[in-house]
């Protein structure tokens, strides 16, 4: 059920800095009407079904709450399942009306939307800063290197100590968690550090969709490193640490600033949900996303509250262009 205006969200924030993500969310439980039913003053109605990215979660979360503040006869519904858990289980078999998504959609996935006459909308909708992390009595690393990001993530001779990465580093066994291979983190992760031509990324590590775990797993263990979106990592930054990362010009921390700037690479990237154009042709989903939209460029939404990068006024009018001419194709 979802709670008044201001308690509301802060419970949520509260909820996810205690838990991280969770499975799925029903945002609206009053409302169980289909497409087109019944319930609202202002004539918006229906049910809207998301599926996706974990990273994205909070964000989906947040935006659904308040347009169900002005809309009460809509009725949402979030899971958090992975970017590719999404696509492949619910968006693509045509479950769900958004797909939310830490990296962009593949071919394989856009070839399996098109077999069941699914045509996916790509909407950009914030900017996260990837987080690497370690337990806060880890004092012997402040700041690491892409090279050794890689040394200890890669499936080729992957280390099992700390000392075998640096030998300023303890002998201690390392403890690794982060991301399933459904998750979008997990594929940008390869992309930007380990590379797709490369041997792939270790599988000897506590693998999960919940962030939670992630973050629980990791204060639990002074050997131990994971990494997760910065949302998760700024709601809990009392019970982890994160790293500075070095390309080769320096050290720089994970924070929305070094995101927006360019500078936090290589693990600054674009955050998405897909629509889908043929929901569109509904008006309660139309609106839905036009709002997520026109809130994304918001300061007190995408950063304050769930801790994101929001869209500069180009990339909010190149996305709402985009989501025009898919709601004109879809409502004729």
């Amino acid at each position: 059920m979802t709670e008044g205006s201001t308690s509301g969200r802060v419970s949520r924030r509260k909820f996810l800095a205690a838990t991280g993500t969770v499975g799925a969310a029903g945002l609206a439980g009053c409302t169980q009407s289909g497409s087109g039913g019944g319930g609202g003053g202002d004539g918006l109605s229906g049910t809207i079904d998301i599926a996706g990215s974990s990273t994205v979660f909070p964000l989906a979360t947040a935006m659904a709450e308040r347009f169900q503040e002005e809309h009460s006869g809509v009725n949402i519904n979030i899971q958090s399942t992975g970017s590719g858990g999404g696509f492949a289980n619910h968006f693509c078999p045509g479950r769900t009306d958004f797909n939310n998504a830490s990296r962009p959609i593949q071919p394989e996935e856009e070839q399996a939307c098109s077999e069941n006459n699914i045509t996916p909308v790509e909407l950009t909708v914030a900017t996260d800063a990837l987080t690497v992390i370690v337990n806060n009595d880890a004092d012997w690393v402040d700041c690491i290197t892409v090279e050794e990001l890689r040394q200890i993530w890669s499936a080729e001779e992957p280390p099992s100590t700390w000392s075998e990465v640096n030998s300023d580093w303890p002998d201690r066994e390392l403890e690794l968690y982060g991301p399933t291979d459904a998750s979008g983190t997990y594929d940008y992760f390869i992309e930007a550090i380990l590379g797709e031509e490369g041997p792939g990324h270790r599988q000897d590590y506590s693998a999960t969709e919940q962030d939670r775990t992630i973050i629980q797993g990791v204060e639990g263990s002074a050997n131990a490193m994971g990494y997760l979106g910065f949302a998760y990592y700024s709601q809990n930054q009392d019970r982890v640490k994160a790293l500075g990362v070095d390309d080769g010009s320096g050290c720089t921390e994970p924070s929305l600033e070094t995101a927006r700037a360019g500078e936090y690479t290589p693990l600054a990237r674009p955050l998405f949900t897909y629509a889908k154009q043929e929901s569109l042709a509904e008006d309660h989903v139309a609106e839905f996303a036009r709002y997520w939209i026109e809130n994304a460029t918001s300061q007190e939404i995408v950063a304050n509250e769930v801790g994101y990068v929001p869209l500069s006024d180009a990339d909010q009018q190149e996305a709402m262009d985009a989501l025009e001419s898919a709601i004109e194709n879809a409502q004729g």
